[in-house]
């Protein structure tokens, strides 16, 4: 079943499979920023990225049968980084992306990794975890408006249609 792990209130601290969801979908483009000074020190790779294809489920109707609804690409990676914490106590970063980006695969490992240490997650959560959340629910608002703009009303037809027999017999 799907859960909006980037619907949760701002005031209360992510677990880190949401965070893992979070950094899933958001763009390279707020990653990199937010992420410059870590990023750039070499992690120990645990699982290099790699690209693979990944079976997706669906439900008709959203709570019926399963049933295989395609392939899609996923990278997918596992990291420690060497300068956060003592070699036996440091923290692993893992990530799994849609699609071919090892880049995206890699910084949303290394964001992973520095979340899980309780002294810089504060400051990861204002500089990248709000701005993602903002980007994801700015997407959110767009789809909504597009769906919107294509929403017909039955309800006005039919009271409408219903308005129209009645004046005819109201005639009679």
């Amino acid at each position: 079943m799907f859960h909006a792990f980037d619907t949760e209130p701002a005031a209360r601290p992510l677990r880190r499979a949401q965070w893992l969801a979070m950094l899933a979908r958001a763009p390279v483009s707020l990653l990199e920023p937010a992420l410059a000074a870590h990023a750039e020190t070499p992690p120990q790779w645990l699982r290099a990225p790699e690209t693979g294809l990944v079976m997706v489920q669906g439900r008709a109707g959203g709570t019926g049968e399963r049933f295989n609804l395609g392939e899609v690409t996923v990278t997918r990676c596992a990291l420690r980084l060497g300068g956060v914490a003592p070699q036996q106590s440091a923290a692993v970063g893992v990530a799994y992306v849609l699609g071919r980006s090892h880049r995206h695969a890699q910084l949303a490992a290394v964001a992973d990794a520095l979340l899980q240490d309780p002294a810089q997650q504060a400051a990861l959560d204002a500089g990248l975890l709000v701005p993602v959340r903002a980007h994801l629910s700015a997407l959110r608002a767009q789809r909504h408006a597009r769906a919107q703009g294509s929403k017909v009303e039955f309800f006005t037809v039919a009271r409408e249609a219903g308005g129209a027999d009645m004046d005819e017999d109201d005639s009679e």
